[in-house]
């Protein structure tokens, strides 16, 4: 093990989160899309993980190197509003709206910056002592 891995530990959550944060902004800009002749409307859309890790050279036993993103996905979930009067309305006066609930991306958001603040902290820490072992090794 590196003494490098804590700085690539932080470096895998910044980045997750800062992935989280651009699909939430992306989600709110696009909370009022709806269907149209040309285009569907918008489906909210989140940011899944896992924990990187790697094998060691002994049986059942792994090291983790933080996070990685395996995708993001969307909710297929089907958001109604009946509108006759719209264009785009089907045949019984319904028109597709986006799914994304801003009050939830707002918490997610709230979330997300935390977690980025967390990482950003323990990374000036992880920093700090990397600093004082240099130090302590020119004596």
């Amino acid at each position: 093990m590196s003494v490098f891995n804590g700085l690539n530990i932080n470096a895998s959550g910044l980045a997750l989160e800062r992935l989280k944060l651009d699909t939430i902004s992306t989600n709110i800009a696009n909370v009022n899309t709806s269907k149209t002749e040309n285009s569907e409307a918008y489906h909210k859309k989140s940011v899944s993980f896992s924990e990187n890790l790697k094998k060691a050279t002994t049986e059942n036993q792994a090291t983790s190197y933080g996070v990685k993103i395996t995708g993001i996905r969307e909710d297929p979930a089907v958001k109604e509003i009946f509108d006759p009067t719209n264009p785009n309305a089907d045949a019984n006066g319904y028109v597709e709206q986006s799914n994304v609930n801003t009050a939830d991306e707002m918490v997610e958001m709230i979330q997300a910056l935390r977690t980025y603040e967390a990482n950003a902290s323990a990374l000036e820490s992880n920093k700090s002592m990397l600093k004082k072992a240099l130090e302590i090794s020119k004596d």
